[in-house]
C-alpha cells in the first residue's frame, strides 16, 4: 500500500543519530576530562573516532532526505532558512559575551594589572604581522565564496568550484598561520584577563573556522558530485551565511583586541 502525502511538511523518519550523538558527546567530554587530569587519551580519541563517524552518517541520510528523496519542499527550506538565521543570532551574542568581558578589563584596568592595558610583562602581537595577513586571507575567503554562490545561481560549474575550493583552501590556510602564532605567542592563557580574553575569543573563533571550512568542504564534495543547482542549493547557502559571520567577528575582534588592545 503507497501512502501519499498532502501536505509540504517534512516529518523526519526515526533515526539513531541523535541518541548516539549525544551519548558520543558526553563521552568526548569524559575523555578531555580524563586527558585534562590523568594524560590519557584512549577516550577521547576513540569518542573522536564515533563522533566523526556519527556525522558522516547523519549528513549523508540529511543529503539523500533533500536532494534524492525530495523532502526539502519551499515550505521545508524555509523553515531551515529561519533556523540558520537564529542560530548565528545567538553566535553574535556568544561572541558579545566575549567580547563585552575584553573591554570591562581593557577601559578601566584593575590596580592588579598595574592600571595598564596591556597590563604590565605583556607583549602583545605586532598586528601588522599575522593578525593582518589573517585578516586579508578572511577577507578575500569572502570575495571567492561569493563568487562561488553567484556562479551556483548561473548554473556556472567550473567557476563555482574554483570559487570554493579557493575558499576553503584560504579557511584551512587561515587555521595553519593561527597556531603558528599561538606556537609562537609570548603569553600563555594564564598570563592574566588580557591571556584569558585574548586566547578564549580568538580561539573560539579559530574553532568557528574549522567548523567553517569543515562545512564548505562538504559543500565541495557535495558540489562535486552535482548536489545544487541554482534553486536547490540552501546547504551551501547556510555555509555561506556562516562563513560571512565568521569574517565579519573576526573584522571586530582584529580592530578591538589586536590593534586597539594592543
Amino acid at each position: 500500500m503507497k501512502l501519499t502525502q498532502n501536505h509540504p511538511y517534512h516529518l523526519v523518519d526515526q533515526s539513531p543519530w541523535p541518541l548516539l550523538g549525544s551519548l558520543s558527546v558526553f563521552s568526548f567530554m569524559m575523555g578531555l576530562i580524563k586527558w585534562f587530569h590523568f594524560h590519557e587519551s584512549n577516550l577521547l580519541l576513540f569518542s573522536t573516532f564515533t563522533n566523526l563517524l556519527i556525522m558522516f552518517q547523519w549528513w549523508r541520510d540529511i543529503v539523500r532526505e533533500s536532494t534524492f528523496q525530495g523532502h526539502h519542499t519551499l515550505k521545508v527550506t524555509l523553515g531551515l532558512r529561519w533556523g540558520m538565521i537564529l542560530f548565528i543570532i545567538s553566535e553574535i551574542f556568544f561572541f558579545f559575551a566575549f567580547f563585552w568581558a575584553f573591554f570591562h578589563a581593557s577601559l578601566a584596568p584593575s590596580i592588579e594589572l598595574g592600571l595598564n592595558w596591556p597590563p604590565k610583562g605583556i607583549k602583545p602581537f605586532n598586528p601588522l604581522e599575522i593578525p593582518l595577513l589573517n585578516t586579508l586571507i578572511l577577507l578575500s575567503s569572502g570575495l571567492t565564496i561569493t563568487w562561488a554562490h553567484h556562479s551556483i545561481m548561473e548554473n556556472d560549474y567550473n567557476q563555482s568550484l574554483q570559487g570554493l575550493s579557493l575558499t576553503v583552501l584560504l579557511g584551512f590556510y587561515f587555521t595553519i598561520l593561527q597556531g603558528f602564532e599561538y606556537l609562537e605567542a609570548p603569553f600563555t592563557i594564564a598570563d592574566s584577563v588580557y591571556g584569558s580574553t585574548f586566547f578564549m575569543t580568538t580561539g573560539l573563533h579559530g574553532l568557528h573556522v574549522i567548523i567553517g571550512s569543515t562545512f564548505l568542504f562538504v559543500c565541495l564534495i557535495r558540489l562535486f558530485y552535482n548536489h545544487f543547482s541554482s534553486t536547490h542549493h540552501f546547504g551551501f547557502e547556510a555555509a555561506a551565511w556562516y562563513w560571512h559571520f565568521v569574517d565579519v567577528v573576526w573584522l571586530f575582534l582584529y580592530i578591538s583586541i589586536y590593534w586597539w588592545g594592543s
